[in-house]
């Protein structure tokens, strides 16, 4: 996406092949939350996989009703504060935004009226933040991830957004832009290398540190429960992220159908990338494995998939896919949990598509002769992304965990999750009828204590 603060025109006409192609690319975005929490959901144990799921649908709730409120103007208003963040009250629920001064529908430079960018722009904001949950299963509060998520989205998520797509400091007429015409230059970032993945992977990092590990984390299985619900919701991720990447162009034109044939030719080269390194390493190339390349593919094409041919989005989806399943192993190195590799795929895929560009770029990159400077300015971008996410991220953590605490009790992980805090179960296999809400057991101190301690030696058992 170009700088788009402010990018309405009033001599554009409708364009309602745009518009159409536009209102599809929402509504694909939109599906990506579901599907991550089918894809985030299978492979968490049976007795945290509604947890894990309300996750990702409280975020769809909650930032949904925020980015309508005040998120769109933080992220493409005007009066921009320092280009850092556009003011929130100037277009709060979105006003003066949807109508010219005439009563139509304003439009956008592309053609497209500007409530089709809100819409599109809104499931963005979303899926960001449902990304950082795979990083805390099993172990955290829903009142609390609520509760940041709203605080996040609104000093991370749309400052970010602003910055990078909003004509702020880290866009291409920010901090690092220069040249005219031809000869311009300055940060590259599609459709979400810094805004959505290095954003989310450096968030779930923070957080997972800060939560601290699962009970038994490192010493007992924690395997995917179902593995057919993740290969599903992967598949479903992939199907949404054509939206995500070619409806970033904003229109239905050539550049939305190479981005269309990247994504497809780098997540193909993943997969294969991630397959190749379990088969050399473990002996077996695995279903996740898969399923987890297919992702990492994704997420590395996002930001550089109007920026490479079709051969550099294989080269850089191979590279992705082999980095990415090597870098899921480093959580048992340094022993933090990421519990569903958040920051292993995410992370580590988005700084590869981001910096990639300084080097497949097909108009900047160093491997075309292009020079140093987009490689060095992709880098830098990156930095700063990951630096600002993750100083934010914990100041955030670090209050709520002093003020409503992260952590569920010790005895209601080992049960389980979904039965302690949202007092259901995913399967019924005991006595319960199909549909039946598993009674709460008390939670007065002394039951509590002898919960505790008839759990004590079973603290790093899971279901």
């Amino acid at each position: 996406m170009r700088n788009l603060a402010l990018a309405t025109a009033d001599s554009v006409t409708l364009d309602t092949g745009s518009t159409a192609w536009m209102l599809i690319s929402a509504a694909l975005v939109l599906l990506m939350t579901p599907a991550l929490a089918l894809f985030y959901g299978g492979m968490n144990r049976s007795k945290s996989v509604l947890n894990m799921m309300m996750m990702s649908f409280g975020a769809l709730g909650l930032v949904g009703v925020i980015y309508v409120l005040w998120g769109y103007s933080m992220s493409f208003g005007s009066n921009d504060v320092g280009g850092f963040f556009a003011n929130p009250f100037t277009n709060f629920g979105l006003r003066e935004v949807m109508y010219d001064a005439g009563g139509e529908f304003a439009l956008m430079a592309s053609g497209i009226p500007t409530v089709v960018f809100v819409a599109f722009q809104l499931t963005f904001a979303v899926l960001t933040v449902a990304l950082i949950s795979g990083s805390l299963s099993d172990r955290v509060k829903f009142s609390t991830w609520l509760v940041f998520a709203g605080v996040f989205v609104t000093l991370v998520y749309f400052p970010l957004a602003h910055m990078v797509w909003g004509g702020g400091v880290l866009s291409a007429d920010g901090w690092f832009a220069g040249g005219e015409g031809d000869a311009a230059y300055g940060p590259i970032d599609f459709a979400g290398g810094t805004v959505v993945h290095i954003n989310a992977g450096m968030a779930g990092l923070v957080l997972a540190i800060l939560t601290g590990r699962r009970l038994g984390f490192g010493k007992t299985p924690m395997r995917p429960h179902n593995v057919p619900l993740t290969m599903l919701g992967a598949g479903l991720l992939w199907f949404g992220w054509f939206g995500f990447n070619s409806g970033s162009e904003l229109a239905a034109d050539g550049t939305a159908g190479l981005v269309w044939v990247n994504t497809t030719a780098a997540t193909c080269a993943a997969m294969l990338g991630w397959l190749a390194v379990e088969r050399i390493r473990d002996g077996h190339a695995t279903s996740i494995g898969a399923a987890s390349g297919v992702v990492a593919g994704l997420v590395a094409i996002t930001p550089a998939c109007a920026a490479l041919t079709p051969v550099g989005s294989l080269a850089l989806g191979v590279v992705a896919g082999g980095l990415c399943a090597l870098a899921v192993g480093l959580k048992y190195r340094l022993g933090y949990d990421d519990s569903l590799d958040v920051v292993g795929v995410h992370l580590v895929a988005g700084l590869w598509g981001t910096i990639a560009i300084g080097l497949l770029g097909s108009e900047t990159g160093l491997l075309y002769g292009h020079g140093l400077r987009q490689l060095g300015i992709q880098t830098a971008v990156a930095l700063i992304a990951m630096v600002y996410t993750g100083v934010l991220t914990a100041i955030i953590g670090v209050v709520l965990a002093k003020t409503m605490g992260w952590r569920i009790h010790a005895d209601d992980e080992v049960a389980g999750i979904d039965q302690a805090v949202h007092a259901e179960s995913a399967y019924e296999l005991a006595s319960f009828g199909a549909g039946s809400r598993i009674p709460r057991r008390s939670t007065a101190p002394a039951d509590r204590e002898a919960a505790g301690a008839r759990h004590h030696d079973e603290e790093e058992v899971t279901a």
